[in-house]
């Protein structure tokens, strides 16, 4: 740790301090930079046993305290979108400066404050005396990146060495402006569809000698977008589909070109599942195909399918807790974009709670200072609760 930096000790003691310590680790994805490191140092002399995970070039951290269940899990990531222009910061992005009640910095909102109250929630009930049951943390390095290798290794490594958790809860910002408004009880799913469209190249005098790609693909876009995939379900809004880009690449204007592309993403909800939507995609395609003789190539990657926690007891312990230290009863939601709990719900029941995220992945990042503070109580009291009732 750097001389300046206080004690483990004193870092288990404070939320706020625990996070600025993080944020001056510069932990743009896949460098953990120290951070994990600093997570060990915090955590084993409270009892925890940590393991380090690493797998394609990113680092990751799993840490328990106990042995018995039931077993509660927290997720978190310490890697950070690159800052952008430094110069256009109040404070300097890895500062982790204190200013006006605010924490700042890089990671401040997503999410190094949400893993420093969850660590320094730990460190409470461990100098309680041990829980009944156990606490793992799964913190990983690979978040903001391709998520290969950082929730999905550790949950690997689990499954190799009989780890498991009972119910788990994420930290990610679920809320939109104030602490307390939100949480997060499921997540839509996330795929993309690249599409090529091929035809025949030729001059514009003459299309009958070409087969021009772009009236076929602007069919077949068209489909796409004017279809209304659902009408929405109990918990999930209505599913949607994005044009992303049209490409060409053409700066000849006399010239058709033989090929064209197109990108869409889906949003989608518990109606539908990728392989579904990626049989309803190339059909459509093979359609227009028929139709105009242009032939499509289409390339899919799914980020995940979409997932509930429906409500019950482990919601209403979430919120509950929420509710006794902010005084406000967070919104059950599943809106937003994809978290790490696409992952860990193949496990166990997972919801999540943090702090707001007005300010994530912008310049001048940051979060009250008060609002870490309290996130650390909010998480304290969700495992006192859960503990006292042996799980839920």
């Amino acid at each position: 740790m750097p001389p300046h930096a206080p004690s483990p000790a004193a870092l288990a003691d404070d939320p706020v301090a625990l996070a600025a310590e993080l944020i001056r680790r510069p932990s743009v994805t896949p460098a953990e930079a120290g951070t994990l490191e600093l997570l060990e140092a915090v955590l084993s002399p409270l009892g925890f046993r940590c393991a380090r995970i690493e797998r394609g070039g990113v680092s990751n951290l799993y840490a328990r305290l106990g042995e018995g269940g039931p077993v509660f899990g927290f997720n978190g990531h310490v890697d950070v979108v690159p800052p952008g222009d430094a110069a256009a910061w109040t404070h300097p992005p890895f500062s982790g400066a204190l200013a006006d009640g605010m924490l700042w910095g890089r990671g401040a909102a997503d999410m190094k404050s949400g893993v420093a109250a969850f660590v320094c929630a730990a460190a409470a009930l461990a100098r309680e005396g041990a829980p009944r049951g156990s606490i793992a943390l799964l913190v990983t390095g690979d978040e903001e990146g391709e998520a290969e290798h950082g929730t999905r290794a550790i949950l690997d490594w689990m499954a190799e060495n009989g780890e498991r958790l009972d119910h788990c809860l994420v930290g990610e910002p679920t809320c939109p402006e104030r602490l307390g408004e939100m949480m997060k009880i499921g997540r839509r799913g996330s795929m993309t569809a690249w599409i090529t469209a091929h035809g025949r190249q030729g001059h514009a005098a003459y299309p009958h000698r070409a087969l021009n790609p772009l009236p076929a693909l602007a069919r077949l876009v068209d489909r796409l977008a004017s279809r209304r995939l659902d009408e929405g379900t109990e918990h999930f809004e209505p599913s949607t589909l994005a044009v992303t880009t049209i490409d060409v690449g053409n700066p000849a204007t006399n010239v058709i070109p033989a090929e064209g592309r197109a990108t869409v993403n889906i949003r989608f909800n518990d109606a539908h599942d990728s392989a579904s939507l990626e049989a309803w995609l190339r059909d459509e395609a093979e359609r227009v195909a028929r139709e105009t003789g242009v032939r499509f190539d289409l390339r899919v990657k799914v980020s995940g399918e979409s997932f509930l926690t429906p409500p019950g007891p482990f919601c209403q312990l979430i919120a509950d807790a929420v509710e006794a230290e902010t005084g406000l009863r967070p919104v059950a939601s599943t809106s937003g974009g994809t978290s790490d709990a696409r992952f860990v719900k193949d496990m166990c029941p997972v919801v999540e709670f943090g702090l707001a995220g007005a300010t994530m992945h912008q310049t001048d990042e940051r979060v009250p200072a008060e609002d870490v503070r309290k996130l650390a109580r909010i998480y304290a009291r969700i495992m006192r609760d859960y503990f006292a009732r042996g799980g839920v």
